[in-house]
């Protein structure tokens, strides 16, 4: 039986800020709220809150999956179900007294003045792109003296606009006639945004899709718009305090932990709104050009969910050579390009880490075994007699399992990352070196390089290692076609400005070296290899040695996937602790070719390294690291989607959408 509704009782904890008349007065206020998607769902719910009495609420689409970031109406449950509906019986639970007149049609020419008729303000929940129908409901808003709200979901905070009668229109401020959509859709946002606070942290410019109508929105967003937009129409339906009117714009960024206040007398039509209209019409084409987009096909089942986070592996040059052929429903084999055998060998390792951990977070477990020579399952398998330059191939399972915990060290596969950036100075803490040497296991020993002389030995190698190996125009073409010098983000190379390189940096190395003189390739090589090896290592808490243990001396194909395995756990460890790494393989893998080489400065550097660090036939892995400075770096290699490394599905491996969702995650 429900409980007595009492609207007495419902909206009494609203007095204080409101008077017990000013209450009962809202009880007969009117609020058309056009759209009940992002921001107009949580309009409704949040003004039904302050006990508003009515309302007109309007929307012609059903909810989807893809308005669950945002859409305070979306559910499993209401997939495919009316928006107006839901929102409608959303709003009614809270006061069952609302009067409520829906249209479920939208808005159009028809029924704007029904939309309109006994309202007292407008609240724009329109979707952003719906910008003709926007436009003339502002237009008859201003002709029958409707206060109209306006507050946009931007970035990680909300743009707020008021157009009240006898104030500037909505078309002096963003004068849109006689302009095409795009240039309409610019001038929304950047009416929306004047000061750009959002930029700052726009990370995937990409995703920003004009003519596709698409662009990034969170659900934080869309609350903060709705508390704004709110308090604003109480201030007017009770002529109580200051709403400021268009030409004025509130932009509060929560993630900046900004406000500003603009005023623009002119709206876009101002002189220095028609220049930032002018650059951002060329920052957008740029961003569209020099960022990828993200993988365009979303995982189909629980396994591709798993292998949607394994791929972010990392391998030598971002070359991910590994492909997947599915053998059934949980069931795949794993094909391992041909390559150089240890490095292919530890990153395939490390693929078989992030499959193991991903899977714990569908409750899976993972068993693999050699599919080359039919070794054994449950990871002991026997590679040695696969020739590498053939390749290899590993089959792996899955088997649902109950009991499987999620790995802490989930959250941080796609996160963990190359930062090749200075880190800060201060040593490790005794707790971290623990926590890594353990992330390692008993088959390995850890050694740290943490003093001043220290580091500058390693720096030394390390910028040596570089010269001598990258000495020729032939070896310095062949790393060049390594980077991608034109994207911020790329799936199958290393981007130069991930590598730290500056404009003139990308700019000499986007030049043949075969077209340049070899004196001006070994100045620019003595130069980046101080600038990017050097200064980088000084910069560190430590460099850090892996060894094999005196127990673990087996230099065999399985070894190597064991221990590639245990490297991914080391760096996703140092990933949780907050602490950048970079590999420093490059001076490892010349020590051990100087060490058979007749050239002087080869085996000058092998005497060297052996000085300093030790026999490099015993080391597995070399780097440095260090607590990182500020945010996430932007430019970073990605990794190929599952369309282009899934080879073959079966039918078997391709139900509807799973139902499963991803277990409960641990917070790290």
């Amino acid at each position: 039986m429900k409980a007595p509704f009492s609207y007495i009782e419902a909206f009494d904890r609203n007095i204080g800020w409101l008077t017990e008349w000013e209450q009962l007065a809202l009880r007969g206020k009117r609020i058309a709220i056009a759209g009940m998607g992002g921001v107009g769902g949580v309009h409704l719910l949040t003004l039904a809150r302050f006990g508003i009495g009515a309302f007109h609420i309007a929307d012609f689409d059903r909810f989807d999956i893809v308005n669950f970031n945002r859409q305070i109406g979306a559910t499993i449950d209401t997939i495919g179900r009316p928006k107006v509906d839901v929102l409608a019986e959303m709003a009614l639970a809270i006061n069952p007294e609302l009067r409520l007149t829906r249209f479920e049609s939208g808005i159009n020419d028809d029924n704007i003045d029904a939309f309109l008729d006994g309202v007292d303000v407008f609240v724009d929940g329109f979707d952003f792109f719906e910008i003709e129908i926007r436009s003339r409901v502002y237009a008859r808003c201003a002709e029958r003296g409707i206060p109209a709200l306006c507050a946009a979901p931007i970035g990680m905070g909300a743009g707020c606009l008021a157009f009240l009668p006898g104030k500037m229109t909505f078309e002096d401020y963003f004068c849109f006639a006689g302009k095409t959509e795009n240039e309409r859709f610019l001038r929304f946002l950047i009416g929306l945004a004047p000061k750009g606070l959002h930029r700052a942290y726009l990370v995937e410019p990409s995703a920003i899709d004009l003519p596709g109508r698409k662009g990034p929105s969170t659900g934080a967003s869309c609350q903060i718009c709705a508390g704004i937009t709110a308090v604003n129409a109480v201030k007017l339906l009770l002529r109580r305090g200051v709403v400021q009117a268009a030409p004025h714009h509130h932009h509060y960024d929560a993630y900046r932990n900004k406000l500003v206040v603009s005023r623009l007398p002119r709206g876009l039509n101002g002189p220095w709104q028609r220049v930032k209209l002018a650059i951002a019409r060329r920052l957008y084409e740029a961003a569209r050009t020099r960022t990828s987009a993200p993988p365009a096909t979303a995982p189909r089942t629980a396994i591709e969910d798993i292998l949607n986070y394994a791929r972010w592996a990392p391998s030598p040059g971002n070359a991910q050579p590994w492909r997947f052929t599915f053998t059934g429903a949980s069931s795949l084999i794993v094909e391992i390009a041909p390559g150089e055998r240890e490095p292919t060998l530890l990153a395939a390792g490390m693929l078989v880490e992030n499959l193991r951990i991903a899977a714990s977070a569908r409750g899976f477990r993972m068993a693999w075994r050699d599919a080359s020579q039919g070794g054994a399952s449950q990871g002991r398998a026997s590679l040695g007699g696969a020739s590498l330059e053939e390749g290899a191939r590993l089959a792996v399972h899955f088997s649902r399992d109950d009991s499987t915990a999620p790995d802490p060290l989930f959250s941080h596969l796609t996160t963990r990352g190359v930062d090749r950036r200075p880190y800060r100075l201060r040593r490790l803490t005794v707790a971290e070196k623990s926590a890594l040497a353990e992330a390692l296991g008993a088959a390995f020993t850890l050694e740290w390089h943490e003093t001043p002389a220290a580091r500058w030995r390693l720096a030394r190698l390390a910028t040596g290692a570089t010269r001598l190996m990258l000495g020729e125009p032939a070896a310095v073409a062949a790393e060049a076609a390594r980077i991608d010098w034109d994207h911020a983000r790329s799936p199958e190379r290393v981007p130069a400005a991930a590598l730290g390189l500056g404009w003139l940096g990308r700019k000499i190395g986007r030049a043949a070296p075969s077209r340049l003189p070899q004196g001006a390739v070994r100045a620019g090589l003595r130069l980046a290899s101080f600038r990017l090896e050097t200064l980088p290592i000084l910069a560190s808490a430590a460099g850090f040695v892996v060894r094999r243990a005196a127990s673990a001396e087996d230099h065999g194909a399985v070894a190597l996937i064991a221990a590639g395995a245990a490297l991914q756990r080391f760096w996703l460890t140092a990933a949780r602790l907050g602490l950048g790494m970079q590999p420093l393989m490059r001076l490892l893998t010349l020590a051990r070719r100087a060490s058979a080489s007749g050239e002087a400065a080869q085996a000058a550097f092998a005497r060297a390294f052996r000085a300093a660090i030790g026999a490099p036939e015993d080391l597995l892995f070399i780097g440095r690291i260090g607590e990182v400075r500020g945010t996430s770096v932007a430019a970073r290699a990605t990794r190929l989607g599952l369309d282009a490394l899934i080879v073959a599905r079966e039918d078997t491996a391709l139900p509807e959408r799973h139902p499963d969702a991803l277990a409960d995650l641990p917070v790290s």
